[in-house]
């Protein structure tokens, strides 16, 4: 059963545009029949059917977002403007059905902004950015305020990951590309140093823009530097890259033809926050064994609402419309289906199909 009074746990994503987020939430019919719109998605591909629950959105109970002032459940809408997505929602939802304590993202992202200049960890000499800066501010403020900021989170927190999206901005100057690997190197120490949390796991998304058949020297050089940190032995088993190329779409798929904002695709968003999720959750040890059940974790409710635990589903029989569930972090149970709510009720039924 989902405790409320565990510490939250808490993941800060941060980085330029791509972290920001440009993946259409609606379909636009006259370009494309609204392809590589999240709305597009959750009524064509069977994976994204677990983001609404009727014509609705489902926000999540379990996972909550903090972003430059906007904040609530997670729910799509947290992109650049509330018609967008970024990584967030697909990393979300990873943690959030991973972990059976609560969830807080922080999300400190700007548009335009480079890791050489904007972002410099202090660590690197010169200068320190002033969003590197803007972005320890806004997360030492959120976790000082939480009681303020989100009054369900009353037992404290936990800070266990670090996701990054970044690297457009420097991947147009040679001189930004040649220091970057140092600076991404440094700028993981520095976090660490001034979060005050020793090896916390770092899951860097590198810029797979334009996919496998990128040719841009700068570019390459970026992905290049991005993959480094991963392979240090400093940061072994504490740092891992995702590879985002395999998740670009072109235009003909896509609501738009930026292709620096992924063509403002919902699903290359959704996959990179997904792949950095799963990243995430080998680093810090709570994926799953090969053998668990595969379907998603839902929080399962008594008949009256009163009552919530969160599991698995991994059986129903109809003759005795006994239900079978896998509750996180505990075993099997087994009871009525009358037990719980008519909405979980149709769940089960839905899934048992």
């Amino acid at each position: 059963m989902l405790q409320a009074d565990e510490p939250v746990k808490v993941f800060i994503l941060a980085g330029q545009s791509n972290m920001v987020g440009a993946g259409q939430v609606e379909a636009n019919p006259e370009r494309n029949e609204g392809k590589g719109s999240l709305s597009y998605l959750a009524e064509n591909d069977p994976k994204y059917k677990h983001l609404k629950r009727g014509s609705g959105w489902i926000d999540r109970d379990d996972v909550s977002i903090w972003f430059l002032e906007r904040k609530g459940k997670l729910e799509p809408g947290y992109g650049s403007r509330s018609s967008t997505i970024g990584p967030e929602l697909g990393f979300g939802h990873v943690m959030g059905e991973a972990l059976d304590a609560p969830v807080l993202l922080i999300k400190t992202a700007w548009g335009g902004k480079s890791l050489a200049v904007d972002f410099r960890p202090p660590s690197s000499g010169g200068q320190v950015g002033p969003y590197y800066t803007e972005m320890m501010t806004h997360v030492k403020q959120v976790l000082e305020d939480l009681k303020k900021e989100f009054p369900k989170y009353r037992d404290g927190y936990e800070i266990v990951g670090f996701g990054w999206h970044q690297g457009w901005n420097d991947g147009c100057d040679m001189g930004m590309c040649k220091e970057y690997e140092e600076n991404l190197k440094n700028f993981i120490r520095d976090v660490r140093k001034d979060l005050g949390v020793e090896n916390l796991p770092f899951v860097i998304a590198d810029s797979g823009f334009g996919g496998d058949g990128e040719s841009n020297n700068r570019r390459l050089m970026i992905r290049d530097a991005q993959a480094a940190p991963a392979k240090a032995s400093e940061f072994k088993d504490n740092v891992a890259t995702v590879k985002t190329a395999p998740f670009f779409r072109p235009e003909d798929e896509s609501p738009s033809k930026q292709g620096y904002h992924w063509n403002g695709n919902a699903e290359t968003y959704y996959l990179i926050g997904e792949a950095m999720g799963e990243a995430m959750k080998e680093l810090t040890g709570t994926a799953a064994p090969k053998s668990a059940s595969t379907s998603s974790i839902y929080t399962f409710r008594s008949a009256d609402g009163s009552k919530t635990f969160k599991g698995r589903l991994s059986g129903y029989d109809e003759n005795t419309k006994t239900v079978k569930v896998l509750r996180i972090g505990s075993s099997e149970i087994s009871f009525s289906l009358d037990l719980l709510h008519p909405e979980d009720q149709a769940y089960v039924l839905s899934i048992s199909r």
